[in-house]
């Protein structure tokens, strides 16, 4: 299931002519149900976002299918710089190269992520907390996509 909608409330914040990719993932048990979600946010304004299933994975595999789909849905507003914003800081760690990456599973998505940044002129990936306003907007499509998977059960 993947859902799109084109302006979740939120606060965003970026100056004029930045994009910002926020993204969230989440899973009910470690692994269990899991789901995927990002926001876009060009000049100060929320301009996309999207969030979907997965199927019984982990939060960290969750959290790079957050950053793959936001990567490939950001190339319809640049080509140019992106910040990458997450709340998880070890997706983070790991795509800047502070952590190895010592699972297989997880340095075969984070290829994917590299594969992606490609279309862009530069990315950068940073950590936020889980608090600010356009994580929050992420994680709340997350819960939303697991809460409508677990009715259709």
């Amino acid at each position: 299931m993947m859902r799109e909608t084109d302006r979740p409330e939120g606060a965003p914040v970026t100056a004029a002519g930045e994009v910002t990719l926020y993204t969230d993932g989440a899973s009910r048990g470690n692994p269990g149900d899991a789901a995927w979600a990002y926001v876009i946010v060009q000049d100060g304004s929320v301009a996309a976002s999207c969030s979907g299933f997965i199927g019984t994975a982990t939060n960290n595999v969750a959290e790079y299918h957050a950053v793959i789909n936001g990567l490939r849905a950001a190339r319809a507003f640049t080509r140019g710089r992106l910040e990458v914003r997450s709340d998880s800081e070890l997706v983070v760690r790991q795509l800047t190269g502070q952590y190895r990456i010592t699972k297989e599973h997880l340095a075969a998505l984070a290829g994917e992520v590299r594969q992606w940044t490609r279309h862009f002129t530069e990315v950068r990936f940073t950590s936020v907390p889980r608090e600010h306003p356009c994580i929050r907007v992420a994680d709340r499509l997350c819960n939303e996509v697991l809460d409508a998977e677990g009715r259709r059960r």
